[in-house]
């Protein structure tokens, strides 16, 4: 039996009175692969913060947290600083006003940052997708397969965070299901044929 797949990658367009739930849609092409931004390291954390920039780039943490990375377009200026451009959780089939997560920022930034998270809640939210407040991440950030992360490795992923420049970078906060969105979003899917 053959099955097809399509892959959805789309942003919502001008707002129509739309039959076909894509009309108000065009596909755009995410940049998914970004080298990770150098860091600050000293000489005392050289190796552990290098060791966690391998790891923030294999996990490609830039593609998401890349402001302008879902859209094809990031800003070398906001590596790692979160994003305008959010992430539909639901089905845009079915959901028409989706719920919407708006990827963070991840540099040490104090006021838009994580750069008043202690060591733990940074190692908290990458292994159990749970924020400082206390939050849970949905699955369009892949906690529960980093949750597997060693302990030298979440540290080290922590260490590189830290060292990054801060970016005060603000993004829109997550909306709920049935909500308008204020910011524009990307849909990611899987859909398989019916025949």
């Amino acid at each position: 039996m053959h099955l097809r797949y399509l892959f959805l990658l789309v942003l919502p367009a001008a707002c129509s009175t739309a039959r076909s739930p894509l009309e108000d849609f065009a596909p755009v092409q995410a940049t998914t692969i970004i080298e990770a931004p150098m860091a600050q390291a000293t000489p005392a954390n050289a190796a552990i913060v290098e060791h966690g920039r391998y790891l923030v780039g294999l996990l490609g943490c830039e593609s998401c947290h890349t402001d302008g990375a879902l859209i094809g377009a990031p800003r070398m200026d906001r590596q790692l600083a979160g994003s305008q451009v959010g992430i539909a959780y639901s089905d845009p089939l079915r959901q028409p006003r989706p719920g919407i997560v708006y990827p963070a920022n991840l540099t040490p930034d104090m006021k838009t940052g994580i750069g008043a998270w202690t060591d733990q809640e940074i190692i908290a939210a990458i292994r159990s997708g749970v924020d400082n407040e206390g939050r849970r991440h949905l699955p369009v950030m892949p906690w529960p397969g980093y949750k597997k992360l060693t302990d030298t490795d979440a540290a080290a992923i922590t260490a590189y965070l830290r060292a990054l420049p801060p970016v005060h970078h603000v993004v829109p906060e997550d909306v709920q299901p049935g909500t308008a969105a204020s910011a524009p979003y990307v849909h990611f899917g899987v859909y398989q044929s019916r025949k």
